[in-house]
């Protein structure tokens, strides 16, 4: 007698197949997330400059770079801005968790009054340097109006990927240091006020500073070659007293 074929075996066969199909795409589509992330982060890390700035909040440091060769205006400006002090006393005035964090335009978020230089300097606009580059974590982007030169001083910090802002705000650098303080501003309670998420209570940039990486890996090998300096010299004098006492 002909033995009739067990229809749930197969049924559990072709589950098992299927689950295991779905496990494999699953892993090779988050390897090549994975992927493609670490690509863009190094390619962009190919185009940081050797400036840094420091944005000291009453929630953690934030260290960030510039493009220098994507975005020449924007950087010379931001910087010039940075190098007079601008930032003091400004704050986030947006945290949109998983989207942006967003420094408010100096000309109007600062605690402290400003002086004439800064004056000047605040209500400049730049043109509008628009790139290839993306908009992911991380990324400074600089805010404006409908007018595409019309970027001034507010920019912000991604805090995840978005497409939709590619070739339609100026990146002009990334955060390199303090996604941890990133991620401290994204668990703060917000409000909702129209299309801006922002923080219940104010998110200050104490102070900041700015050093040049390229100048402290001088003083570094500056200060190795002293030592070796030092210890040729020692050396060369018990060489000295050895064959001439």
């Amino acid at each position: 007698m002909e033995k009739r074929p067990n229809r749930n075996r197969r049924s559990d066969l072709g589950a098992k197949m299927w689950s295991r199909t779905s496990a494999l795409t699953l892993f090779f589509f988050c390897l090549h997330a994975t992927f493609l992330t670490g690509a863009i982060a190094s390619s962009q890390e190919s185009l940081l400059g050797s400036a840094r700035v420091v944005f000291q909040t009453n929630y953690g440091d934030i260290e960030f770079g510039f493009f220098p060769g994507v975005a020449p205006k924007t950087v010379d400006h931001i910087f010039k801005l940075v190098r007079l002090g601008c930032y003091n006393t400004n704050h986030f005035f947006r945290v949109d968790k998983g989207f942006v964090a967003q420094v408010a335009d100096v000309a109007s978020g600062r605690s402290a009054p400003m002086n004439e230089l800064q004056r000047q300097e605040a209500v400049k606009t730049v043109v509008g340097e628009f790139s290839d580059v993306k908009h992911v974590r991380g990324i400074l982007s600089m805010g404006r109006y409908e007018d595409p030169n019309s970027a001034a001083s507010s920019f912000s910090m991604l805090l995840g990927d978005a497409p939709h802002l590619d070739h339609q705000y100026a990146i002009f650098g990334k955060v390199t240091k303090g996604d941890e303080t990133l991620r401290k501003l994204e668990e703060l309670p917000t409000r909702r006020e129209g299309i801006f998420v922002m923080p219940t209570e104010r998110i200050t940039i104490l102070s900041s500073y700015y050093y040049d990486t390229e100048m402290e890996n001088c003083e570094h090998e500056r200060s190795i070659l002293k030592r070796r300096l030092t210890a040729s010299a020692v050396e060369i004098e018990r060489q000295r007293m050895k064959c001439f006492p």
